[in-house]
């Protein structure tokens, strides 16, 4: 596809971008609120990030079926079933915290994966119609849309949290009207369904083969790790907050200015990667997430929680539009739900496992919340160091070819 046939291309990134504004709010508003109901309803307040870590969970086992679904029978309908599952999630979370069951509550956090999981894609489908030329700003203009769900989350759960007589069932509920509502944005995407193989085609490359790919194994990681430490310290990012003696909606506020400073570059991250190269700006993502870091270890006044996070989202961004816009130059169309789902699945399982040690990182590694909060910086080292090393043997390999 060329760039002068980017019409249709175009009209269905708005289609996207309202979609992750829209049906993306509910990703923060769960985020804020999560860890802060488990913690009302575990027996044990290390596990008060569970139900996070089973949203994370559900979308690392939806990844692979979702991306199949969508290989077979289109985009919309994967979309529509991540949806569905956004809002039963929603429901059975509401009548989890209607009877204080911490089990019932799990089962509709694990459930909301689902919708994650096909969110993840919305990314994926902006680069489908799209000339080589767009594709970056196309994905990078989808993942923008979440500046939107950035402010839409966050004010509802400050109006919906105390709205009912049982704490955050408000927010649930109207968890349950988002996914409904937008899942009508659907029915306008125009993003043909891939054909079937031929009988008599030749077989493709198999998954060990493609993941020997040296740029897609380095995208994969890169992914990964961008993803995974955005979640390890935004999980415990409320309960630090509020740990350390600040209110319920100061911890709201610091996840807007977090979420905003994910999806504010998406406006240049694209023209950035086309300027000057993929890799410096995934590199670049890299850095600024171990600056994030390092002022969350300076200290746990306000202004280090607002520039830590604001940090970590910029970082996120470079680190995950880098990845993705790499992993999606280096695969053949014909290998796209294989490969998609490959990815997901192997950076949700890195989130996964975020999700579950950030919980006991932030409430079991100290006396205080202060040190759970170190615990959780510090453990972004070796992540870092991985990813890094994985850009630079790429980059060498690359000079060498």
């Amino acid at each position: 596809m060329t760039a002068a046939n980017d019409s249709i291309a175009k009209r269905n990134v708005a289609i996207l971008v309202m979609a992750q504004a829209f049906l993306g709010a509910q990703m923060p508003m769960i985020f804020t609120i999560g860890g802060l109901a488990g913690q009302t309803l575990a027996s044990n307040v290390c596990f008060a990030t569970l139900p996070i870590s089973l949203i994370v969970l559900g979308s690392m086992i939806s990844a692979t079926p979702m991306s199949l679904i969508m290989q077979r029978y289109g985009r919309r309908v994967g979309f529509f079933i991540g949806a569905m599952g956004g809002a039963a999630g929603g429901a059975i979370g509401a009548i989890g915290l209607y009877q204080h069951s911490f089990t019932i509550f799990l089962i509709g956090s694990f459930l909301t994966g689902i919708y994650m999981s096909a969110q993840g894609f919305f990314r994926f489908a902006a680069a489908d119609t799209a000339s080589d030329d767009f594709r970056p700003k196309a994905i990078s203009y989808v993942m923008a849309g979440g500046l939107a769900s950035a402010i839409i989350g966050p004010q509802l759960v400050k109006v919906t949290a105390q709205s009912m007589v049982v704490p955050f069932m408000g927010t649930y509920l109207a968890v349950i009207a988002i996914n409904i509502i937008g899942s009508l944005l659907f029915f306008a995407i125009n993003i043909p369904t891939p054909k079937p193989r031929d009988a008599d085609a030749p077989v493709g490359r198999s998954r060990l083969t493609i993941l020997k790919t040296p740029a897609i194994a380095v995208a994969i990681i890169c992914g990964m790790v961008s993803y995974a430490l955005m979640n390890l310290v935004m999980t415990s990012t409320p309960l630090a907050v509020v740990g350390c003696g600040f209110e319920q909606n100061t911890a709201a506020d610091i996840v807007t200015a977090h979420v905003l400073a994910m999806y504010i570059p998406s406006f240049f991250t694209g023209h950035l990667i086309a300027r000057f190269g993929v890799k410096k700006i995934v590199a670049t993502g890299l850095i600024i997430l171990g600056g994030a870091g390092l002022v969350a270890l300076q200290g746990v006044n306000l202004e280090n929680f607002y520039i830590a996070l604001i940090l970590l989202g910029i970082g996120w961004n470079f680190g995950f539009i880098g990845a993705t816009t790499m992993l999606a130059s280096s695969h053949d169309a014909s290998e796209k739900g294989i490969v998609q789902g490959m990815n997901d699945l192997i950076v949700f399982g890195g989130v996964t496992f975020a999700s579950l040690a950030s919980g006991g990182l932030m409430n079991c590694s100290g006396g205080a919340p202060v040190d759970g909060w170190a615990a959780v910086n510090i453990a972004m080292i070796p992540f870092l160091t991985l990813a890094g090393g994985a850009l630079i043997w790429l980059t060498l390999k690359t000079k060498e070819a």
